[in-house]
């Protein structure tokens, strides 16, 4: 087989289609200090800074050799834009949400502020994607990303309020979601006229906070509703143990799930059963963090055997990871490879 583009590697594995090699495609966030230093672009400059922001996002290209890159780093730029309370911290931090204040209270709150694409954590993004479009063209596709209404429901309304919201008055939960829906697809859109690719929907009805049949009653519908609407593909996420929800997920029409190291490969592979495709899964805390190069190669090489279709760290990696653990993922794809092939 011919050798492909990134960008050709990626759209094809991602609808599950033969190619030249696996592609490592991170749909969240390979952003380290190591690489903020090395360009001058350091948090949470590098969040709020178009210029900084495409600077960083560009060394997933240029000193890992991924196949795609990805310019949001955080969740919560529109968080930020609808007027919750930020905190910044400095390069060694994420920044976050203060969710002890939460801005909204019912779903007849939920409204977008006027001029929420011109906002400068929204439009840093935007005007990132414009940027590394620019630099790469069309060999490296760009991965955009847009928060789910679960995942915005927890910044505006605090967790533990949406959560026992949910289950005393799961009718106005369903209508808060519906209403911030309108916020992933005006920044999903705005991301793809800029020039992305692929789209990532971070929506975080995790594991350890709601079950596979809340996935089904809260979201199902949302998400087959977000692939019917969007005109790239998307890539949804959702850390934790997620095995329960995958089947459901599988039937929205999205791409691809990115799904975290506590599911196995094998029994995602299985769960979904090659009605969506799978991005992931290496071990962020121990393996890409603590481990070496050959802990990861392994990682890879189980992702690799089960079938998983494109190879990424589990979700946002550890801002103190060290790029030689993130060089290895390719190199493990290659000697995979050479073994399988011999």
């Amino acid at each position: 087989m011919k050798e492909m583009t990134k960008k050709e590697r990626v759209l094809a594995a991602l609808n599950r289609l033969e190619v030249d090699r696996p592609p490592v495609a991170n749909p969240t966030s390979v952003a380290t200090v190591e690489m903020m230093d090395l360009v001058d672009a350091p948090f949470p400059d590098a969040c709020r800074s178009a210029e900084l922001n495409a600077r960083l996002a560009a060394t997933e290209v240029t000193e890992f050799d991924f196949d795609a890159v990805s310019p949001y780093f955080s969740i919560i730029q529109e968080s930020s834009a609808i007027g919750c309370e930020m905190q910044w911290e400095q390069k060694d931090n994420w920044p976050t949400v203060r969710m002890s204040n939460p801005i909204w209270k019912t779903a007849d709150d939920v409204k977008v502020p006027t001029g929420f694409l011109d906002h400068p954590d929204v439009k840093a993004i935007i005007d990132s994607i414009k940027i590394l479009k620019n630099e790469f063209g069309n060999d490296v596709p760009i991965i955009g990303k847009t928060m789910g209404p679960w995942t915005l429901a927890y910044h505006v309304f605090g967790v533990e309020p949406f959560l026992l919201g949910s289950v005393d008055n799961p009718d106005e939960t369903i209508r808060a979601l519906e209403k911030l829906q309108e916020f992933t697809y005006l920044f999903g859109e705005a991301q793809v006229d800029a020039g992305a690719d692929v789209l990532t929907i971070p929506d975080h009805a995790t594991g350890d906070l709601v079950s596979g049949q809340y996935y089904e009653k809260f979201l199902q519908e949302i998400h087959t509703e977000m692939a019917e609407r969007f005109t790239v593909p998307l890539i949804l996420h959702i850390c934790g143990r997620t095995v329960d929800r995958m089947p459901y997920i599988a039937e929205t029409g999205m791409h691809a799930f990115h799904f975290d190291s506590k599911n196995s490969p094998q029994e995602s592979m299985d769960a979904v059963n090659n009605k969506i495709a799978l991005v992931g899964n290496i071990n962020n805390p121990e393996t890409l963090y603590s481990k070496e190069a050959d802990d990861v190669k392994k990682e890879v090489f189980e992702c690799l055997n089960a079938g998983v279709q494109l190879i990424a760290p589990e979700c946002a990696i550890p801002l103190k990871t060290k790029a030689e653990n993130l060089v290895a993922i390719n190199e493990g794809i290659t000697d995979w490879l050479a073994e399988t092939r011999s």
